[in-house]
């Protein structure tokens, strides 16, 4: 699998003179939080809307997502490594439409749907109006909601980043995924199934249908069983997306045949001396073409993006608690909603990787 030279952001849509942003409500409703703690600092709030400055882009929010990492920034485990200005919106998927851009963005922009991985830092999505650089951009995927395209930025090119780039996983491999039942891990097991490889995957009895119906030639429910008793023989790759001990990290990275990589976005992994076993350690990074890349296959039939649940903006309190609480399955999308009183929309429990 390569990446194509589609995207929607770079040359693309820059030069041309800024929109103004004048128009429309001056301010908007907006979920924050002035403090580190548990989900009850999370309080919704009317700010100013916000204006589209040089190379950046206005989005009216269509929806956000959930991601396990929110809830860590949230709480600031995180605040040495991404430290936030308080106060803070967060949220870092966005997908929505374009109704304002600044200096050196192209007027083609405006009126777009695009979907985009918002850098951790800076103010997020879960706003009815969102601040997105430009470079950042992909127009959305024409085949699912505008919302629910939100569930496939920084979860796809989670995946991507692991299955394709630093993996290159090729036909006839055997992959392991670890913790194939949140967002990304649905993702990578139908980016490695399509490549040819096969799929191991491990996921709790709640995914276990979900995970084989994406391409997970083997589901193993580790609760039920260790990992390395029911992996049979090496794998020429294990993608792991689970918080692991070093024990346990160690045990899967010895499932790795030689000349194999282990690709963790959790607890690193490290590579026996002599082995020829490849450890990565992985920090998504926003990239505009490959998540215009994943938008082509969602659009061709070839990838599914798995919201297991929708709600309205105002509950994101309720659904950190969710998803610190290991209940969420798949990937939750939230919506801004004109009226507080907006109605959940729910297919399954969506968050946690197994």
């Amino acid at each position: 699998m390569s990446v194509s030279d589609t995207t929607t952001s770079g040359s693309a849509i820059r030069g041309l003179t800024p929109t103004p942003t004048t128009n429309g409500p001056t301010t908007m409703r907006a979920i924050q939080f002035t403090r580190y703690g548990q989900p009850t600092v999370l309080e919704t709030v009317e700010l100013p809307r916000p204006e589209a400055g040089p190379g950046e882009a206005l989005v009216r929010v269509a929806g956000t997502t959930f991601n396990p990492v929110d809830a860590t920034l949230r709480a600031g485990f995180l605040a040495e490594v991404f430290p936030v200005d308080l106060p803070h919106v967060p949220g870092i998927d966005v997908s929505g439409t374009v109704i304002a851009v600044g200096e050196g963005v192209s007027l083609d922009l405006v009126g777009r749907d695009v979907v985009a991985f918002l850098p951790m830092t800076r103010p997020g999505a879960s706003a009815e109006y969102a601040i997105v650089p430009a470079e950042l951009i992909a127009a959305a995927p024409q085949s699912i909601p505008l919302a629910d395209a939100a569930a496939l930025a920084s979860s796809g090119l989670t995946a991507w980043q692991a299955v394709v780039e630093h993996a290159d996983v090729r036909a006839g491999q055997r992959v392991l995924v670890n913790g194939a039942g949140g967002g990304v891990g649905g993702i990578a097991v139908q980016l490695a199934a399509a490549a040819g490889a096969t799929v191991i995957a491990t996921a709790s009895a709640r995914s276990r249908d979900a995970v084989a119906a994406r391409g997970a030639a083997q589901v193993i429910d580790y609760t039920a069983t260790p990992v390395v008793d029911a992996v049979s023989e090496p794998v020429d790759v294990v993608v792991n997306l689970v918080r692991t001990s070093p024990e346990e990290t160690a045990t899967l990275v010895s499932l790795v045949k030689p000349g194999g990589v282990f690709v963790s976005t959790t607890t690193p992994g490290v590579a026996p001396a002599g082995t020829d076993v490849r450890a990565v350690s992985l920090f998504v990074r926003s990239d505009a073409a490959q998540l215009a890349r994943l938008v082509q296959l969602v659009d061709s039939g070839d990838l599914r993006v798995d919201v297991s649940a929708r709600y309205p903006l105002e509950e994101l309190a309720s659904v950190h608690r969710l998803g610190e609480a290991g209940e969420l399955r798949g990937k939750v999308v939230l919506t801004p909603s004109r009226d507080s009183d907006g109605d959940r929309e729910r297919n399954g429990d969506g968050g946690d990787p197994r």
